[in-house]
């Protein structure tokens, strides 16, 4: 009997999951170095592929530029590894003597690994090196609209995986696409930690599996230009950054707040630098454009050009425009211009004084995007630890392009293509996500009795009187918990 495609792609990801449980149970019995071996080989082929698949990932999805996924690619892969290849993940990882301790990093099993349209091959190679490096097997679920690309990447990592001793299955991805498959894979008591990039409704999901998950939120991030600030610098980090890759990256400026008293030099530098600020006409236009009627963002605006997108809103603009600017005033969720636009567009606020500006920037960041990230051009240190302390974000980044320091390519931060939005953001962690989020750890302690006897038979002196714990107090200790037991 022939199975519908829903019902047959339930057993392909039983089937898959089933066999990721297996290789988990071989990679687990391997040691560090035959991991980073497995993980050093796959970075090496993600480097050697990065033009194909970045070219691949264009083609299919029409989202961003090739040169700027080249890069997004490497960073996936050869960046990624090189973070990491020096730091254990699991195995004995501490040994404490004198207290009597002991850490041991063990894997979590199988990864499940949602895998986002906007930067389909680059998460890919990301999720597989992570995943791999702390002795997990991965499961891919590719988003519907990357999958060709994707599944090549798949490929790409499966052989380098197989070249350098992985067990088999260790990296697989669903193939049948389906909302079932996916759920699937989500719910499926197998799988140790979900890693959830892509869209709110997706993230969710995982987070409502009943398994453990990482997820993030979107990002709407402001760029705060201070007066102290070197403005043409500023002006030319956040083109670069709203233009790489045309905006997709979730950490990539969504607005620019700035003080009134440096407004016109900072406006008069946009335009110097290929910016257009669209009338009031104009920007009711693309806000049309931008949301659809039920307050998500248009997917035809995504990762397209400054250029394609004002054709959309019948709006002319110069040849060479790089980014779109509307100017406002007021921040609430039906202002299209106060949500993620991940494409050139950017909102634009002048304020009072800096103070003014850190409200504006607490405004937008609650529209959206509370967790995750926000940008400050300035020389101030203390303005700068002001929005330290109060902007609820997980990356406050200074005088940087926000799209590229967010993920580590342009600052210290780890390079990750998922990035954590804390509890703000309901996100499992603040971090940039690496192997160590996804390994457990297993402590070993000894007795303080044992402890003790230890040091005598070893001719040790005993602890200080007042670190020692009095067989009378032990008992005293013990009899208090078994009473706890007993209720």
């Amino acid at each position: 009997m022939q199975l519908d495609h829903d019902l047959q792609s339930i057993q392909s990801a039983r089937e898959i999951i089933r066999n990721a449980r297996a290789a988990a149970d071989a990679l687990a019995a391997l040691s560090q170095a035959q991991l980073d071996a497995i993980c050093a080989e796959i970075a090496k082929d993600g480097a050697a592929h990065a033009r194909r698949l970045a070219e691949l990932a264009v083609e299919e999805t029409g989202f961003g530029r090739a040169d700027d996924k080249v890069l997004k690619n490497l960073l996936g892969s050869k960046l990624t590894w090189e973070a990491w290849k020096d730091i254990p993940a699991v195995g004995v990882l501490l040994e404490d003597k004198a207290r009597g301790l002991m850490e041991v990093g063990v894997p979590v099993g199988v990864v499940a690994a949602l895998i986002p349209s906007t930067n389909p091959t680059s998460t890919t190679l990301y999720k597989a090196i992570i995943s791999l490096k702390a002795g997990n097997a991965v499961v891919f679920s590719p988003h519907p609209n990357a999958k060709r690309c994707i599944l090549e990447t798949v490929q790409i990592i499966q052989n380098a995986a197989k070249r350098a001793g992985a067990p088999e299955n260790a990296v697989q991805s669903l193939t049948l696409l389906t909302k079932e498959a996916t759920e699937t894979l989500l719910r499926h008591r197998d799988v140790g930690v979900i890693l959830a990039t892509g869209g709110e409704a997706m993230v969710r999901a995982a987070y409502s599996s009943g398994n453990p998950a990482i997820g993030v939120g979107p990002g709407n991030g402001p760029a705060f230009i201070e007066r102290s600030a070197d403005i043409p610098q500023a002006v030319r980090h956040i083109i670069e950054s709203k233009t790489f890759d045309n905006g997709v990256i979730c950490a990539s400026e969504q607005s620019i707040v700035t003080e009134q008293c440096i407004a016109r030099q900072v406006e008069d530098e946009l335009k110097r630098q290929n910016c257009y600020f669209l009338n009031e006409s104009e920007s009711a236009s693309l806000a049309k454009l931008l949301l659809r009627s039920n307050g998500t963002m248009n997917p035809q605006i995504v990762g397209k050009t400054a250029l394609e997108i004002a054709a959309m809103a019948c709006i002319t603009v110069p040849q060479g425009t790089r980014v779109l600017l509307s100017k406002q005033d007021s921040v609430s969720p039906q202002n299209a211009y106060c949500h993620e636009k991940l494409c050139p567009v950017l909102a634009y606020y002048a304020e009072p004084d800096w103070e003014a500006a850190c409200l504006r920037c607490l405004a937008l960041l609650g529209v959206e995007g509370a967790g995750h990230t926000m940008a400050i051009h300035s020389k101030d240190d203390a303005v700068i630890k002001e929005f330290a302390m109060k902007k609820p974000v997980s990356r406050l980044l200074v005088n940087t392009p926000a799209a590229l320091g967010g993920v580590g390519a342009t600052t210290g931060l780890s390079p990750a293509l998922t990035l954590g939005c804390g509890s703000v953001g309901g996100s499992a962690t603040s971090d940039n996500v690496g192997p160590l989020h996804l390994r457990d750890i297993r402590r070993v302690a000894w007795g303080i009795q044992e402890l003790g006897d230890k040091r005598e038979e070893a001719g040790q002196a005993p602890p200080a009187q007042n670190a020692t714990i009095t067989p009378d107090e032990i008992a005293e200790i013990t009899r208090r918990v078994m009473e706890r037991l007993k209720l």
